[in-house]
């Protein structure tokens, strides 16, 4: 079943018992974020072997609304993640995903993912690197995982890319002068983002990476 919802709630009544039998889900959604409505995210979903959330939107509410329905699905086979979210105090990495999805799931083998994490800077002084975060994932047992670390000091961000190979969306977002390389034969869009003026070498790099695209926003 594929499934375009506005809100998260509309996810959560999908997955309140109506839909029991349910073993393959796929959602896309606009906006997750807490409503302040009282809907069932504790109910089991034991049937459910495969299910995909997609949302190119900024989410504040990993913790508190994703993370319990992900717990909800026991005897999930396939997940897809697709996120971009905003954190309090570290960004997303191996350890998280861990903690948070994997260790909840022993049937689990299947796992492709592509995470966009933020966190406000307040005057931080151990600042976690791309090698911090890459070396989270030495151990990971499934695809090849890239990560990308930024900060931007003049508007107090930073953000950290993690996503698994190959990169199946249509769209990359946030691309920066940090910008790993590979062949991204999904992609159609693109948007640049960064406080140092890109380079010609940067921009013949982004050609020869996405070479299927079509629409470029740069800021």
């Amino acid at each position: 079943l594929h499934v375009n919802v506005t809100f998260f709630d509309d996810c959560l009544y999908l997955l309140d018992r109506r839909f029991n039998q349910l073993r393959v889900l796929h959602v896309k959604i606009t906006w997750i974020r807490s409503s302040g409505l009282t809907i069932n995210n504790t109910t089991n979903l034991p049937n459910l072997k495969c299910f995909s959330l997609y949302c190119n939107t900024d989410t504040f509410v990993y913790d508190e609304l994703i993370v319990p329905l992900l717990h909800r699905m026991l005897n999930l086979e396939k997940l897809h993640l697709y996120l971009i979210i905003g954190c309090k105090n570290t960004f997303i990495d191996s350890n998280n995903l861990k903690r948070n999805i994997i260790n909840h799931m022993p049937q689990l083998h299947i796992l492709t993912f592509i995470i966009r994490s933020t966190v406000r800077l307040h005057n931080q002084i151990n600042l976690l690197s791309n090698e911090d975060i890459q070396y989270t994932f030495n151990d990971f047992q499934n695809n090849q995982i890239i990560t990308c670390v930024d900060y931007f000091s003049e508007i107090e961000r930073s953000q950290c890319h993690i996503y698994s190979c190959p990169y199946e969306l249509k769209e990359y977002h946030k691309i920066t002068n940090n910008f790993p390389g590979g062949i991204f034969k999904h992609v159609r869009e693109i948007s640049l983002c960064d406080q140092r003026p890109f380079e010609h070498d940067f921009f013949f790099q982004i050609s020869q990476s996405f070479l299927f695209m079509k629409k470029n926003n740069s800021n």
